[in-house]
């Protein structure tokens, strides 16, 4: 296993929006296509951050912080903080170093990780830089049902074995966005960078139908069940905006929710995940963990997700960026800036502890 290139922050990257312009510098065009847009007209992927800022926070004052921390449970784990690296496709795109970087990078700063299927670095790879259980954050897998259900077996057979500790099944996308953004660089993948566990796919079957007879092989409700009566890890559902599909969920029992909207890269013009959070929370009733991601980009951010409710977050684009800048060190600053930012956050609203962030918090 190869140690990560070394490198340093870029001069005035003080925050994660330094590291956003910084990396548009760094990338090329095809690549900051893919890593920065979103679908159609960039609808939702402009309201999933505007929709943060539209909410604020009441100050407390003269509140007691002795022995405060941002220490939070999930799924039976104890976390230094409620921050989690998204899943993003293709980080070779980014860094040389890729996944194994940000993997590095999330063990050194106790965040979870969750691995995308369409990683450009084997699982295996990944799960060994990430190390020892007890040295790091969770190391969950995140999991597209592939038209081959066979298949999709297998990729779960190496999750498991690999020592991911869960499937994070994404739902919210049987068929790609129009990404115009895209389309308009004329993406394409770079050479020697693809989708590892993909390599050995065969093509989805075409013909009439929705998005060229994809919609004959989306997944259903049902293939939720067969995950879960297939695999002895906890399966959580990650692109949930609907109530209703929520309590469908707790119904089925699975382990978890992640409210999101792919980022904005799927369909355009639907709710910012902060507007969706609390209508999912209370959908659950307490009976599972809810994750929210989506435009997420401050400490303030993350204290507002806790305060409505969700048991931790996940960050995308920002830590994508932090790699184009400088690898693994570049991912372990937008992981440090936000934990930071989120203990400043709690202190200046004389919260100790996560557990004491709720509603009354927000205006």
């Amino acid at each position: 296993m190869s140690t990560p290139r070394v490198a340093s922050i870029p001069p005035g990257v003080v925050m994660l929006e330094d590291h956003a312009r910084h990396a548009q510098t760094v990338l090329d065009a095809n690549a900051w296509a893919y890593f920065s847009g979103g679908a159609a007209d960039e609808i939702t992927l402009r309201a999933n951050r505007s929709a943060w800022d539209d909410l604020q926070l009441m100050p407390r004052v003269l509140q007691n912080l002795a022995g405060g921390h941002t220490r939070t449970t999930l799924l039976g784990r104890e976390l230094a903080h409620p921050i989690l690296l998204a899943p993003v496709a293709y980080q070779r795109m980014a860094h040389p170093d890729g996944e194994l970087a940000t993997a590095y990078a999330a063990a050194a700063l106790g965040a979870g990780l969750v691995l995308s299927t369409q990683s450009s670095i084997a699982m295996e790879n990944v799960a060994s830089a990430a190390g020892d259980t007890s040295a790091r954050g969770p190391l969950w897998f995140q999991l597209y049902i592939q038209h081959d259900r066979a298949f999709t077996l297998d990729l779960v057979r190496r999750a498991e074995h690999a020592g991911f500790e869960a499937l994070v099944l994404t739902v919210d996308a049987p068929a790609h966005g129009a990404r115009d953004r895209e389309r308009r660089a004329g993406f394409q993948l770079p050479p020697g960078i693809s989708a590892v566990h993909l390599a050995d796919l065969a093509p989805a079957p075409t013909g009439p139908g929705l998005c060229g007879g994809l919609g004959d092989v989306a997944p259903t409700w049902g293939d939720v069940t067969w995950l879960q009566s297939h695999t002895r890890l906890p399966v959580l559902l990650k692109g949930v905006l609907h109530p209703a599909d929520a309590a469908q969920a707790a119904r089925l029992g699975v382990a978890g929710l992640v409210v999101s909207n792919h980022g904005g890269r799927t369909l355009d013009t639907v709710p910012a995940t902060v507007q969706m959070l609390p209508r999912i929370v209370e959908a659950v009733a307490g009976s599972m963990p809810v994750l929210v991601d989506g435009g997420i980009r401050r400490g303030t951010d993350v204290l507002k997700a806790i305060a409505l409710g969700a048991s931790a977050v996940l960050v995308g684009r920002p830590y994508v960026y932090g790699l184009a800048n400088a690898g693994a060190v570049g991912v372990a600053h937008v992981l440090r800036l936000l934990r930071d930012e989120l203990e400043i956050a709690m202190a200046l609203c004389g919260c100790a502890t996560l557990a004491q962030a709720s509603p009354s918090l927000l205006v």
